[in-house]
């Protein structure tokens, strides 16, 4: 005997499997959004190795010496020694296999001979690429006493201060 009662069952079923194919294809068409919020731990990582470099750099090497030698690099306004030791604490990692990081290092001060006792002013120290906005950078500080004359080569006598020094750190 054929009668019509299972043709509802077919339908429900027809229709729920087109319903699962159509989710299916929602779900793996949709794009992924990253969030400032996905790439947070990466620049942490990358603040952390800039920061614990420039401490290495600010400490007087086996406590001996008075000066670290970030000081005299700063005192001297020796760009490349900060490049070759900046850039060797940081692009470092087990193996033979080196990172590929980037800076750009200046140094900021208050300028105590300018009319205004609160002027800053600056100057790059040392940098192997140049930002072209594109990239995402990080900001790492030391503070630094030094004791010259500021800026460098100026016609004033030296005195100690303390003065930032700021590198803003990428990787390609």
């Amino acid at each position: 005997m054929v009668n019509h009662e299972g043709q509802l069952y077919t339908i429900e079923g027809v229709a729920a499997g087109v319903l699962m194919i159509f989710t299916a294809y929602l779900v793996m068409s949709t794009t992924t959004v990253y969030t400032p919020g996905d790439t947070h731990i990466s620049d942490m990582q990358l603040e952390q190795l800039g920061t614990d470099a420039l401490q290495m750099m600010n400490t007087p090497v086996n406590g001996v010496q008075s000066e670290s030698p970030l000081q005299t690099i700063v005192e001297q306004n020796n760009g490349t020694a900060f490049n070759t030791m900046f850039l060797n604490y940081v692009n470092n990692e087990t193996g033979s296999k080196t990172d590929n990081l980037h800076y750009t290092a200046s140094v900021t001060y208050r300028n105590t001979t300018d009319t205004n006792p609160n002027a800053t002013w600056n100057y790059p120290l040392a940098s192997n690429r140049n930002l072209t906005g594109v990239e995402h950078p990080v900001r790492v500080t030391e503070w630094v006493i030094v004791d010259t004359t500021l800026p460098p080569g100026a016609p004033y006598s030296p005195e100690e201060r303390a003065v930032l020094v700021e590198v803003l750190l990428w990787r390609d």
